[in-house]
């Protein structure tokens, strides 16, 4: 592999660049759009490092944002509202694994040679048309390899989550991890456990959209040993998951034992604990789709959950169920499913004589259960008889 001439930096990238070397700030582009340029992946997502001081570059732009100050990091905002991160030349000082005291004022090779990795060190000068690669990332990049910048032990103990990053992007581009930087990972995989259930949910989060097969980045957290650590629910490894869409708590969900649990564990939000939960309640009781009456009730108790249950129908069943289409054709005649569907409400059973209370409730629950299995059931008159 052979770097390019030049590579196409967008222009307000371009423009950032080009002030602050017109500040006399040296100042390159890095980070993961030079990595995936150089791999022929779409990526317009430019980050800049410079010799300007974070307080320097705010004063160079007019709009700005703080998004990472204390680590020299400033957002500057394009004419279209876009932030630009622009990061003061660093290195770490100090760190406990989680966090890094950084030290300002020191040159390009300091700055990339405290990256994760040397596919991630590479700098590219948008004026001069200069590359900087130290750690020979572009032949990492050409072997397919994920190694560490320097010594792997050291670098994760900077900050374990980047033990998580190399089973990402190794799940991402297909690459192998280093045989010192893979056994590096395994020997200091207990400091993930110092990590915050946000950063590691956000990098398995990550992981599951981004991986080229979700069963590779699964295989690889089983054997690094974090999925021990951080996902000790999952309970097999063999599911057809690589055929479910990309979404992150439904396929948590069908891996883990107890997928409340997980992403209780994994700080997500409320709605998804619950949507986890109802998975794990329903994902075993599917109807009998022979059975159309059964199929509404199934329809009527897992409510908004039926979408994800009906989803995991293909990493489970063999041959391919009719379910989808039994309930496509329910949903088309608009069969009523729940209390709001009825053609009766609680005042017209107090009208017709129910006791106000909970008699109320258990009378309508048991005209669902009519209508559910026989929609034809649904007019008022026919339930005002049955009270």
């Amino acid at each position: 592999m052979r770097f390019p001439d030049r590579l196409p930096i967008p222009d307000e990238v371009l423009r950032i660049a080009q002030k602050l070397e017109q500040a006399g700030y040296e100042t390159w582009c890095v980070g993961g759009a030079i990595r995936d340029t150089l791999l022929g992946l779409e990526n317009h997502d430019f980050d800049l490092t410079t010799a300007a001081p974070p307080e320097e570059v705010r004063k160079l732009f007019k709009r700005t944002v703080p998004v990472g100050i204390e680590h020299g990091t400033v957002a500057v905002l394009d004419r279209h509202n876009r932030p630009h991160e622009v990061t003061t030349f660093r290195r770490d000082i100090k760190t406990d694994g989680r966090h890094a005291v950084v030290e300002f004022g020191v040159s390009l090779t300091d700055d990339l040679a405290r990256r994760d990795f040397t596919i991630n060190a590479i700098a590219y000068h948008p004026g001069r048309h200069d590359w900087r690669d130290p750690f020979k990332g572009v032949e990492d990049l050409e072997r397919r390899v994920i190694r560490s910048v320097g010594d792997a032990n050291w670098r994760f103990q900077e900050d374990y989550l980047r033990i998580l990053r190399a089973l990402r992007f190794s799940a991402r581009f297909e690459f192998r991890i280093h045989p010192r930087t893979l056994e590096a990972a395994k020997a200091n995989v207990q400091g993930l456990a110092q990590l915050s259930a946000e950063r590691v949910r956000d990098e398995w989060f990550k992981g599951i959209a981004t991986a080229q097969r979700v069963s590779k980045l699964l295989a690889l957290w089983v054997d690094v040993g974090a999925g021990r650590i951080w996902l000790p629910e999952i309970r097999d490894t063999e599911k057809a998951v690589d055929k479910l869409p990309r979404d992150p708590v439904l396929i948590s969900a069908l891996l883990a034992s107890d997928p409340a649990s997980l992403l209780t564990r994994l700080k997500c939000s409320n709605k998804d604990i619950e949507r986890g939960r109802a998975i794990g309640q329903w994902r075993d009781k599917y109807p009998d789709p022979q059975h159309v009456p059964e199929v509404r009730r199934w329809l009527a108790q897992t409510g908004e959950y039926a979408a994800d249950l009906l989803a995991l129908l293909p990493a489970g069943t063999a041959p391919r169920s009719p379910l989808p289409e039994v309930v496509a054709a329910i949903r088309a005649a608009k069969d009523p499913l729940t209390l709001q569907d009825l053609a009766v409400n609680g005042n017209d059973l107090i009208a017709a004589g129910v006791r106000p209370g909970p008699d109320v409730g258990e009378v309508l629950q048991r005209l669902l259960a009519e209508v559910l299995e026989d929609p034809q059931r649904n007019t008022k008159g026919y339930l005002l008889s049955r009270v």
